[in-house]
């Protein structure tokens, strides 16, 4: 990530040494600010690609992008990525979804942390990131465990060279209001230590019936030189978030004689006394030093803290609602809390090497991961009306009283440890043709206890990675990759046991081209991507719980990108994915899973009154359907589009406007049928105010 400001660094001392040889003055060495100008992510490969290069799809999101369309979570951000579905189907839990499989597969620059079960719970912000890159496609080089749907990197905020800092008021529809502050310095006069802090408090209320969020987030990050040869960064990362009258599951629409049912957008089954709080920690330091020869050894190492508490409403019909009455629902109260946490250790090397009269490049690393994952849970009375039949839907949040608590008893805790080998290999064959090798050896092991019932399981396996990239001209080259990745699943079997691991497979044909002076980049892939023993929902088990079968799933279309600048006025971002999920037998699978998706982001500024900004974004999805779980009934969501548009004003050079208006068109949608969902949020707006020092 640091090579090209430490390889710099190393020149000059090295072309000091040889100037002091012969008498001459030494050259002054380069400091760590030409290594923050130049950072750059890894996310793919390891090695320092442009995304032109890399023989895999990638789209970035960056952070004008999200200011410009007041993406201020990371949900809202991740809506901006092209092949990307941001499947919200309950009020606090998201998966986000590549080529038909859930994304489990997650970086921090560049770096993957351990395996997770893939549900985002809560919100997260987006203001202490400077881009996130979306890598569809197994990617086991850097993340170790994973399926074939994609990485998501968050790149994080880094200190700037030059003082400066920002501060910003944002009030809207929902009672929305939320602070956030930017500052970064340095702290020498050489730059060569600096500092940034990032700080954003957000309160707000819902379309959906009763429900309120609160959350601050604060990230705080140094940087700099020790000495002439090593670097070291650290910080730190804090959210609070705090729900009320969120939805435990969502929405049931099956109606007993078959047919849809369909409410209000503010529909919900919750009520007023549920809440679900989080709290998130990062942490992280990198120590990075430079080796002779264009080298450089990194040291990182990541802390990851999760914690929640919870008192929950879910809703469920084994019937379906009566058309007529609106009964049929029945109630479950839970009340859960987890504490949730994880080390990485990551000591890698990055250089050149010549062989054949050409330079190549090479990483190689190892890593050892830990994660301990420990759940409560506490009993509702179990004569509470909570637990029986409710009065007709929609009912308000005020209907069933709070069930007496017992006290809070260890449920379950699951302990994973991942240890792993990588490398990877970008080799110069022609001044044309180049091939990037690697493989990612892992050894991933859990053991705990689950509902009294002890598990141990350990797990060892070998990834390789194969791409192959030609460049028909300077702007134009073609590619071809391969690449396979393991998958520790959190299914469990109808016995109760978890189910083996999955094995996802990607095969990727693609064309890359830039345009106008490489301001506009063109991607168009082709991919089929494999998922062998996938878990996958099959019914309810005598106990009434969940169980899952493992099931091969083929996924298989193509990708379109267009992204950049079409001149010095309009920004573009255009993207479109088409897909098949097709079983063994080949018929279709997984029908709540769009298979036709399209996303734009246009932003311009006006000819001659370059202080006013304008901007459209919007997303289109083909028709999805699913089945309810426990009445049997199918619920459909036709193909739909939202749309949104910003203005903003440059009042003077430091002080700004911006105004957003979210479901233009006031497009009234289910977010999700992943487990059916709820309504988005009709036509809503925002005002910001921005300042910068």
């Amino acid at each position: 990530m640091m090579a090209a400001g430490l390889s710099g660094a190393l020149h000059a001392q090295s072309s000091a040494s040889a100037g002091e040889a012969a008498g001459e003055a030494p050259l002054p060495a380069v400091l760590v600010t030409a290594q923050r100008e130049q950072r750059t992510s890894k996310g793919a490969t390891g090695l320092d690609l442009a995304i032109k290069d890399t023989p895999q799809s990638i789209s970035v999101v960056t952070d004008q992008q999200m200011r410009d369309f007041g993406a201020d979570s990371l949900n809202d951000a991740l809506r901006l990525a092209t092949g990307i579905n941001v499947e919200e189907w309950e009020t606090n839990r998201t998966n986000y979804m590549a080529r038909g499989f859930e994304i489990k597969n997650t970086q921090i620059d560049g770096i993957g942390l351990p395996n997770d079960w893939g549900i985002v719970t809560g919100a997260m912000d987006a203001l202490g990131y400077e881009k996130l890159e979306v890598i569809r496609g197994a990617n086991g080089l850097l993340t170790g465990v994973g399926n074939s749907s994609g990485t998501i990197n968050y790149v994080r905020k880094r200190p700037t060279n030059q003082r400066q800092g920002s501060i910003g008021l944002t009030g809207g529809s929902y009672d929305l209001r939320r602070l956030e502050a930017d500052y970064s310095t340095p702290f020498t006069a050489t730059g060569s230590w600096a500092g940034r802090i990032v700080l954003a408090t957000e309160d707000k209320g819902s379309h959906v019936r009763g429900m309120s969020n609160d959350r601050t987030f604060v990230y705080g990050v140094i940087d700099g030189q020790i000495g002439e040869r090593s670097t070291l960064a650290v910080g730190y990362s804090f959210q609070d978030a705090n729900t009320d009258g969120n939805m435990w599951g969502a929405l049931v629409l099956s109606n007993s004689d078959g047919t849809q049912a369909e409410f209000d957008e503010s529909a919900s089954t919750s009520q007023d006394w549920t809440f679900w709080d989080t709290k998130n920690q990062t942490a992280f330091a990198e120590y990075t030093y430079a080796l002779p020869h264009d080298w450089e050894v990194k040291l990182s190492y990541n802390y990851r803290a999760f914690e929640d508490d919870s008192k929950l409403f879910f809703v469920y019909s084994n019937t379906g609602l009566d058309p007529q009455t609106g009964l049929g629902l029945r109630g479950w109260p839970g009340s859960w809390a987890t504490d949730d946490d994880a080390h990485m250790l990551d000591l890698s090397s990055t250089g050149t090497f010549s062989l054949f009269g050409r330079e190549h490049e090479l990483v190689v690393g190892i890593s050892h991961s830990t994660g301990k994952r420990t759940l409560y849970s506490r009993a509702a009375d179990p004569d509470a009306p909570a637990w029986g039949a409710l009065p007709a839907f929609p009912y308000p949040g005020d209907v069933v009283p709070e069930p007496a608590w017992g006290p809070k008893t260890f449920y379950s805790v699951t302990n994973q440890e991942l240890n792993r080998a990588y490398g990877t290999t970008r080799l110069h064959l022609t001044e044309k043709l180049a091939t990037v090798l690697g493989f990612n050896w892992a050894e991933y092991h859990r053991d705990g206890e689950q509902t009294g019932s002890p598990f141990d399981q350990t797990e060892r396996e070998l990834s390789p990675y194969a791409g192959v990239t030609y460049s028909f001209r300077d702007n134009l080259l073609g590619y071809v990759s391969y690449s396979d990745i393991y998958q520790p699943q959190d299914y469990y079997d109808i016995h109760g046991a978890y189910l083996a691991a999955s094995k996802g497979l990607n095969y990727e044909v693609g064309v890359k081209a830039e345009w106008l002076d490489k301001r506009l980049l063109t991607t168009l892939a082709w991919f089929k991507a494999e998922q062998e023993g996938l878990g996958t929902f099959a019914g309810l088990n005598a106990d009434g719980n969940y169980y899952y079968e493992g099931v091969d799933v083929t996924s298989k279309g193509f990708e379109a990108e267009i992204t950049g600048r079409l001149n010095e006025y309009v920004d573009l971002v255009l993207g479109f994915t088409s897909l098949q999920l097709t079983g063994e037998d080949g018929a279709d699978l997984y029908e709540w899973v769009p298979r036709r998706t399209a996303n734009l982001a246009l932003t311009t500024k006006l000819p001659g009154k370059p202080a006013i900004a304008l901007g459209l974004n919007g997303r289109w999805q083909s028709k999805v359907s699913n089945v309810d779980g426990y009445n049997g009934g199918v619920v459909r969501q036709g193909s739909y589009a939202t749309l949104n548009i910003f203005g903003r004003w440059d009042i003077t050079q430091r002080a700004s406007a911006r105004v957003n208006i979210n479901n233009i068109t006031d497009e009234k949608y289910i977010t999700s049928l992943y487990q059916v969902g709820f309504y988005g949020a009709p036509r809503n707006y925002t005002v910001n105010l921005v300042y910068q020092f």
